[in-house]
């Protein structure tokens, strides 16, 4: 593994450590630091990734709290929490905005059983302006200027919209997103919010144009929310193909029981996560 998001994984345990409770052992000493040789290209990169991989918890002070038997994901006063979703695939997401943030900006902190595995930031239109991966150790952002531009707004007004974007990672891979949603006609409810149900297809390629991996199935979409939400697909890569199903299962609002807690309710235990590919990605 990269010692430098060893490093950066380390920081976030020992903020959330210190974070937690009374009955959580504490870490003592300074946190985990890069170095300050500015001339030093590794150091540099160190900080950058450490500042894109701890920014909700160094910038944003974002904490963990204990509330029960459950641990609960808290904000800092700069952001509002919005909506915590539980889905069938041992995951649960956890919506938010920031002011510090461009208007229209949504957060999203996804966790497993294992612990925080994404958080992730769409502008207004759903593009995927930043993606952290902690499971893959990744970050990647929205390259600027992209041939075809997702467009939310597109796909609401016409029932279809095609995309072809690339992002790159902090350490310089690029990558390119080729595909479109549409509308296929059906609205259904689950646990009484109204969704739009879309087909979608999907292909990453590398630098070079070669297939990486591609998608197809089935998302929703909340209109009024302007995010789309899991579903079922089958994602084919060179080696392999697999079924995963990311419905979602309970919708929970603020004052609600279980909003922003970061244990998942549905699919876990015997049965992994099918977290997928490209885990995350709004």
């Amino acid at each position: 593994p990269d010692p430098i998001w060893q490093r950066c994984r380390r920081i976030i345990e020992v903020l959330l450590l210190r974070a937690v409770g009374e009955n959580t052992p504490q870490i003592d000493g300074p946190l985990p630091e890069c170095g300050n040789d500015q001339e030093n290209e590794n150091m540099n990169r160190c900080h950058r990734i450490i500042s894109a991989c701890t920014a909700p918890f160094l910038t944003a002070t974002v904490v963990f709290a204990q509330s029960g038997d459950a641990t609960v994901f808290s904000l800092p006063p700069e952001c509002t929490p919005l909506r915590t979703v539980q889905s069938r695939d041992c995951s649960v997401d956890h919506f938010f905005t920031c002011s510090t943030d461009a208007a229209g900006y949504q957060r999203r902190a996804t966790f497993i059983e294992e612990g925080l595995v994404y958080i992730g930031t769409i502008d207004a239109e759903t593009q995927w302006i930043e993606s952290i991966r902690f499971r893959a150790n990744t970050r990647e952002t929205l390259v600027p200027n992209p041939t075809d531009p997702a467009s939310l707004s597109e796909l609401i007004a016409t029932g279809m919209d095609s995309y072809d974007f690339e992002t790159v990672t902090d350490t310089g891979i690029v990558t390119r997103f080729v595909g479109d949603d549409r509308f296929i006609g059906e609205t259904v409810e689950i646990d009484g919010v109204q969704l739009a149900r879309t087909a979608y297809q999907i292909t990453a390629f590398n630098e070079n144009g070669e297939e990486l991996w591609r998608s197809a199935g089935n998302e929703y979409v909340q209109v009024d929310w302007r995010t789309f939400l899991g579903g079922t697909g089958v994602t084919v890569t060179s080696s392999d193909e697999f079924e995963d199903d990311q419905r979602p299962v309970e919708f929970i609002f603020p004052g609600e029981a279980g909003f922003f807690s970061t244990k998942p309710k549905f699919g876990c235990g015997a049965m992994l996560s099918s977290y997928s590919l490209f885990e995350g990605d709004f």
